[in-house]
Formats: structure tokens, sequence, C-alpha cells
């Protein structure tokens, strides 16, 4: 899917996401990454959602500052698979929201958090994930 323009005056928009991978300010990603407003980071995560884990998730609580970080946003690939519940305590423990759903939804709700502001961190699996 191809997002229609938007302003990216405020930091990384995803241009457009699909079996292909994940496009942001021109570059096609087509492995696991990591994507804030002022960051990306290709090579997150594991080859297969199911496989996620507390290091994942530490991973994305530690790529900015925590105190910085309101939400984080786990695309799961094609469908939405949930990790063990142990993976989200340490985010809740810090009082951060941790949203878990498939990477298309996962990159449409990115880019309106960010472009409304939002501290926001998002790891994505690609669709074969």
């Amino acid at each position: 899917m191809r997002f229609a323009e938007a302003d990216n005056g405020g930091g990384h928009l995803i241009d457009a996401y699909g079996v292909d991978g994940i496009s942001i300010g021109g570059r096609c990603f087509t492995r696991g990454l990591i994507v804030t407003p002022s960051r990306v980071q290709e090579g997150w995560g594991p080859p297969h959602a199911a496989d996620l884990t507390l290091r994942h998730m530490d991973e994305l609580l530690g790529f900015e500052p925590a105190a910085n970080v309101q939400i984080v946003v786990v695309g799961t690939g094609g469908a939405q698979v949930f990790p063990d519940p142990a993976c989200f305590a340490a985010a809740v423990e810090r009082g951060i929201g941790i949203e878990i759903m498939d990477t298309g939804a996962a990159c449409r709700t990115y880019n309106i958090l960010m472009s409304e502001g939002r501290r926001i961190v998002a790891g994505l699996l690609p669709w074969g994930a």
C-alpha cells in the first residue's frame, strides 16, 4: 500500500509497505527494522514473528532513551502474532504502551502517531515473518 503524500518534516514517515518491503524516504527495506521519527535501523527481529523474545523487545525499548518513548508498536508480518506475554513486562513496568499488530496496521499506526508528535518506536517485521 502506498500512502498519499504526507509532511515528513517531523521525522521519518513510512511511504509504502507490502510483500516487497517497507519504503521509507525512498529506500526499500526487506528485512525487519526499527523506525523512530529520528532513526531507521535495519536488521531487527527474528525471521519468524512467533520467535519474538524479550531480547527483541529490549532492543526496541533501548533504541531511543527510554524516558522519551511513549509507545512501542510491533508489526508481526502479514498476520498479527502475539509474542509471549513476558515480552511486554519491561514496557509495562516503565509505563510505555505497547501494541502488537500486523505490519500493515503497524505502519499506518506509526505514521499517525509520529505525525501527531508522539514519541514512538516501531519494530516492523516483513510480510514473510
